[in-house]
């Protein structure tokens, strides 16, 4: 664990101290180099558990998720680059280090065995994410996205610390691999499921579920794009794996909270799928169908099943490299076109056609098309969702259905059609727009030919 925690925390010097020549690359190029070392992670082991030390281990559910986080950073700061061209050397660095300065507390909200340190680098991400946001964010709105954020996530979190305190007062550990083995607190079932609840809430707001989701597509839409991709890709995903963390650990009293829970997360599926079809502004798009994902991320995680729980796991990997390269697209066309409202940026097919290829594929993949791994995901979701109750069915299915139809539609429109008359030149895609997409869609193709890896 250390041999990646001290590299990323290094970044941080390299960051402050490398010449303004070499700053960009000499990041990049360390936390690439961080990136492939943590591939390491997922070989496959007999052991429950590997690297386990008292306070971090590294098991199934979180390997993959692990990896994810590492492979992330180098794709955030390829792709600030242009964003930040006109700012000064400082604001640079201090961009820099703010998006470094995330990844150790991801790191260890993923590999905590213990719950006090996961609740404290639970939170402690959401102060880079809120600087992000309100700093380097592009329109005057981003201080009410940030406000959003703050209060959603620290409201629902409240709940969560007390129930944390009142574990420790009850059974007097809080190790995730100690608690397995112990028997519930209380003897009274509505105190076990208000426990329960407490629990869950701040990972159902953070994942987020339908209800609970408003703060998300505002600080999809302020964030600057290593803020969209950072939120999209990780930040989602601590609140999906702390739902999978925390279910394993309940008691089967905890069935009663299955249903709101699952009747709440397919139902927003689907309604999150019907907004995105009437969305104009692109980020704002992706940021609902973001939304309708983790529904099914959700919904699988309360079934408790081995299938459910490895279907949620792929579909939360293969989730964070779409949408991620999806902000990176929506990105590329605002910084040339400087508008988000999709009908004033279509056609661009014609003017940047290699782009429209990365277009389609990050498209094709969001939609579940085969062979790709969100395909895997959300047969292996749907079918779980299925065996316990044939009546998921008839939400999945629709959901899917709305999502390829969105998709389509958010191509169709992007690409296609005629060309506004207010365009009349546009700057040509780089090298590096085309290697950070590269980069997103290469590990969710070969991921295809070895899925064991992240089930």
């Amino acid at each position: 664990m250390l041999k990646i925690i001290l590299p990323t925390i290094m970044l941080l010097p390299t960051a402050l101290l490398s010449p303004q020549k070499f700053l960009w690359s000499n990041t990049t190029t360390h936390s690439l180099l961080i990136a492939l070392i943590s591939l390491q992670w997922l070989i496959p082991s007999y052991l429950p558990h590997k690297n386990l030390t008292q306070w971090a281990g590294i098991d199934q559910i979180s390997s993959p998720l692990l990896a994810l986080t590492c492979w992330l950073l180098p794709l955030m700061i390829l792709a600030s680059q242009n964003h930040l061209q006109h700012e000064p050397l400082t604001r640079k660095r201090i961009f820099i280090t703010t998006l470094i300065t995330v990844q150790p507390f991801i790191l260890l909200a993923f590999s905590a065995t213990e719950l006090t340190l996961f609740y404290i680098s639970f939170e402690a991400t959401l102060i880079p994410t809120l600087i992000l946001i309100t700093r380097w964010g592009n329109q005057p709105e981003r201080l009410s996205a940030g406000t959003y954020l703050l209060l959603y996530t620290l409201i629902s979190s409240l709940p969560l610390l007390i129930a944390i305190l009142y574990l420790h007062t009850q059974i007097g550990t809080l190790s995730l691999l100690t608690l397995k083995l112990t028997s519930p607190p209380s003897p009274t079932p509505w105190s076990i499921s208000a426990l329960n609840l407490a629990l869950l809430m701040a990972f159902m707001v953070k994942a987020p579920l339908y209800g609970v989701h408003l703060w998300l597509p505002k600080a999809h839409v302020e964030a600057p794009i290593a803020g969209s991709m950072l939120l999209a890709a990780l930040l989602l995903k601590l609140g999906g794996y702390g739902i999978m963390r925390v279910t394993l650990l309940m008691a089967p009293h905890a069935n009663l909270l299955q249903y709101p829970f699952l009747t709440l997360a397919l139902w927003g599926a689907l309604m999150t799928s019907a907004i995105c079809l009437r969305q104009t502004d692109l980020k704002s798009l992706i940021a609902y169908s973001s939304v309708s994902h983790m529904g099914l991320v959700i919904a699988a995680s309360m079934i408790q099943t081995h299938w459910s729980f490895s279907g949620a796991m792929i579909l939360m990997i293969s989730h964070g490299l779409t949408s991620s390269m999806l902000f990176c697209l929506a990105n590329t066309n605002y910084e040339r076109t400087h508008s988000r409202t999709m009908l004033l940026a279509r056609g661009l097919q014609p003017l940047l056609p290699l782009m429209s290829t990365w277009w389609l594929l990050a498209n094709l993949t969001n939609m579940a098309l085969p062979p790709s791994t969100n395909l895997m995901a959300e047969l292996t979701i749907i079918i779980s969702l299925f065996n316990w109750s044939p009546f998921t069915l008839i939400l999945t299915g629709t959901a899917t259905l709305l999502t390829a139809s969105y998709t389509l539609s958010m191509f169709l429109t992007t690409q296609r059609g005629p060309l506004p008359s207010h365009i009349t030149s546009i700057q040509n895609s780089s090298t590096r727009e085309h290697i950070l997409m590269a980069l997103h869609i290469l590990p969710l193709l070969l991921l295809i030919l070895k899925p064991q890896l992240i089930t």
